[in-house]
């Protein structure tokens, strides 16, 4: 029986490593999508009010589905307007012209959030909050001007203090902010654009979007319109779809199969032996229920050897719930031993006394 036990073993770790390698798979592309900020939505063409759009990421909505209506968040992880700032040009550098955007306290968040943690240890160090006192600046800006957090930046429009550097590479996303001050206002009024992030993406949840446009000149609110922020990726990526879709997802049925191979190929070596048992006399009952005890101790020994091996797998290349990771992978060596029982079961019923002569001339 060790033999089966160490069949069983290696062929669900292989269907549910499989499983798992492809749903991990997943997960990296979620995570590249994340980190390069292709979760972003940005409506864009039409006056936006600021504190609307920061409200998208906190406050309930109601949503109405046949005849029941629903409230829930909204879905939305951060949100936030920004707007055109004056051009301002540094007093080191007279001649060199600096962008500024106006962004509201949401919007600052989304932006440290995806830029942020790479910077602030070669920039310095600053309390979890998002410190709005001050203007923010990129890398890029903070490495050619030399600051750093709590540095002092002498412009023609005055000296401001760097509250914060964040990190925006030029990976697809817009870039307009890659070298420019970001300066944190009230949400308090009227703003060019709202950005918002969630995971997974919804379309449904991204024409939220709309309601914090104003109206006013339908000429232009008839511009207004929702665009990602980072182009270089495919706008049309659904992350459950792709889970569900998946072609792993099979993984499961066809260890099955592989169980129930295992379970009637382990009864059926043995046939003439159950045979010669019901000619001296043994029951059917007590038989079957003696094959079934013995597979399960052989498939279940097989399928905890194959669950352990694939939560270690799990836990080193997961990103993040391992216990999720390894409940979906371990589906494929709970089939197994299913199948195995099952099938030596059914193998079992199908011995007769009557073919014990057969069986002894087959072997």
């Amino acid at each position: 029986m060790v033999s089966f036990t160490v069949l069983l073993a290696v062929l669900a770790t292989l269907f549910g490593g499989y499983d798992a390698m492809t749903v991990i798979g997943l997960e990296h592309d979620g995570a590249e999508r994340i980190r390069a900020a292709a979760d972003v939505s940005v409506l864009a063409g039409a006056a936006v009010d600021g504190e609307q759009c920061d409200r998208l990421s906190t406050g309930p909505v109601r949503r109405i589905s046949g005849s029941t209506a629903q409230t829930g968040h909204t879905g939305f992880l951060t949100s936030g307007a920004l707007r055109q700032g004056r051009q301002i040009t540094p007093l080191s550098s007279p001649g060199k012209d600096i962008a500024s955007y106006e962004v509201t306290p949401g919007l600052l968040r989304l932006i440290r959030g995806h830029g942020y943690a790479a910077a602030v240890a070669r920039y310095g160090q600053v309390a979890d909050n998002v410190d709005a006192s001050g203007v923010w600046v990129s890398t890029q800006l903070a490495e050619d001007f030399g600051l750093r957090i709590g540095s002092r930046f002498e412009t023609n429009r005055g000296t401001v203090t760097v509250s914060g550097v964040f990190a925006w590479p030029n990976d697809g996303r817009d870039t307009r902010i890659s070298y420019a001050l970001v300066v944190p206002v009230s949400a308090t009024g009227t703003f060019d654009e709202c950005w918002a992030e969630q995971w997974p993406v919804s379309g449904k949840t991204t024409d939220l979007m709309y309601s914090t446009a104003i109206v006013g000149n339908e000429s232009k609110d008839s511009l207004a319109g929702i665009v990602q922020l980072n182009k270089s990726f495919d706008s049309r990526y659904d992350a459950t779809a792709a889970y569900r879709e998946r072609n792993s997802r099979i993984a499961a049925v066809v260890s099955c199969v592989a169980g129930m191979l295992l379970g009637v190929v382990s009864v059926r070596r043995r046939r003439l032996e159950f045979a010669g048992a019901l000619h001296a006399g043994e029951r059917r009952g007590p038989q079957l229920l003696g094959i079934m005890l013995e597979t399960v101790a052989w498939a279940a020994l097989g399928g905890a050897l194959s669950a352990g091996i694939l939560l270690v797998y799990c836990a080193r290349w997961g990103l993040s719930d391992t216990a999720a990771l390894w409940l979906a992978a371990i589906r494929a060596p709970g089939s197994a031993v299913f199948g195995a029982v099952s099938a030596a079961l059914i193998a079992g019923a199908t011995i007769r006394e009557s073919q014990l002569f057969r069986y002894f001339k087959d072997r």
